[in-house]
């Protein structure tokens, strides 16, 4: 008997989930309130520029099995970052980083090429433009889901929940089901910090030429907690041109995730020139932003409470349940789910 599953969430836990379930008697369905899939591993266009202002590489570590499944997704555009990310501290003093440190794996097309061509070979459908507001469990054990246009779907036999831990809190508080075990599934996930981080983009019409890729701050303790080139990465900068990707510390975003993006820029390149030492970056030719409300986890959910509600077809999955806020290991986490739903674990 097919099984079906409803995925809130096509990040990269939720194509995962159905990955997973691609070759089983299943049938998923992913939901996203975004207009696209793959979630914080985002990629935009502007002015002839392509940019990650999410998660910026897929980065395996000691994983083997990583290389493993984007060679399966196919080579064309796939590329290493090869050029090292190095660190500064709070006085903005710039260090090497550590040598060796891996694959930075990218597309040329964007990191959201990971999460399509998951998709894609999966062949799940997905209804985006949807936000999920409510769930409800049947006296038949299945699951329906109701949008914010009052739309319903289902009922499905298995349900993941795949967003951020605050929103999946949210969402497990608005869920009709009286039964003990939403509530110590409920209660553990809103326990799960995240941190807030605005990313401000920085355009200038001249190449920016650098011995690394990034700069990262290891201590959280400068407002710049990341800094970026975009054109070390294939097709993403016209020649003669630079990009910069500044993803703010979580005290700066937090105090500056509301105000306009002209004056939140001005500010922004003050403190990228300064840590730079290059006075030309205080005047980009253009800007642009995403604030990420929940963008990494701080914490993680305790296993038992993730999995108290499985037998009764109720999941989570995320980078905030794997423990890290990696691509590859919310992607992984999602497989895992959807091995656990269709008996392959």
């Amino acid at each position: 008997m097919t099984r079906t599953i409803a995925v809130v969430g096509a990040g990269v836990a939720g194509v995962g989930v159905a990955d997973a379930c691609r070759d089983e008697a299943a049938e998923v369905t992913l939901f996203d309130k975004a207009r696209g899939i793959s979630g914080r591993a985002a990629t935009r266009r502007r002015n002839g520029c392509r940019y990650d202002h999410g998660a910026n590489y897929i980065k395996p570590g000691g994983d083997d099995w990583v290389e493993g499944v984007l060679a399966e997704l196919g080579s064309d555009g796939l590329a290493d970052i090869e050029l090292p990310v190095w660190t500064h501290d709070a006085d903005g003093v710039i260090a090497e980083g550590r040598a060796g440190d891996g694959p930075k794996w990218t597309y040329a097309r964007g990191i959201t090429q990971f999460a399509k061509r998951v998709r894609k070979r999966g062949g799940a459908s997905v209804h985006t433009e949807t936000r999920i507001e409510s769930i409800a469990r049947g006296s038949d054990g299945g699951w329906t889901l109701t949008d914010t246009d009052g739309e319903t779907y289902g009922p499905f036999d298995e349900l993941v929940l795949t967003p951020p831990a605050p929103q999946t809190a949210d969402l497990l508080a608005a869920t009709d089901w009286d039964d003990d075990r939403l509530a110590r599934l409920h209660a553990a996930v809103d326990a799960v910090e995240f941190r807030t981080i605005r990313t401000v983009l920085l355009h200038y019409p001249f190449e920016l030429d650098r011995p690394w890729y990034a700069l990262v701050n290891p201590d959280r303790d400068h407002p710049v907690g990341w800094l970026s080139r975009e054109a070390c990465k294939p097709d993403h900068v016209p020649d003669g041109e630079g990009l910069l990707v500044a993803q703010m510390a979580p005290d700066w975003s937090v105090e500056h995730y509301d105000e306009p993006l002209d004056s939140a820029a001005d500010a922004v390149a003050s403190l990228v020139a300064a840590l730079l030492d290059d006075d030309r970056l205080t005047e980009p030719d253009w800007v642009d932003d995403q604030g990420w409300r929940y963008a990494l986890p701080d914490s993680s959910i305790d296993a038992d409470d993730a999995r108290c509600a499985e037998d009764a077809g109720l999941y989570v999955a995320g980078d905030w349940v794997a423990g890290e806020g990696r691509v590859h290991l919310a992607f992984e986490n999602g497989r895992t789910v959807g091995q656990r739903i269709t008996g392959q674990e």
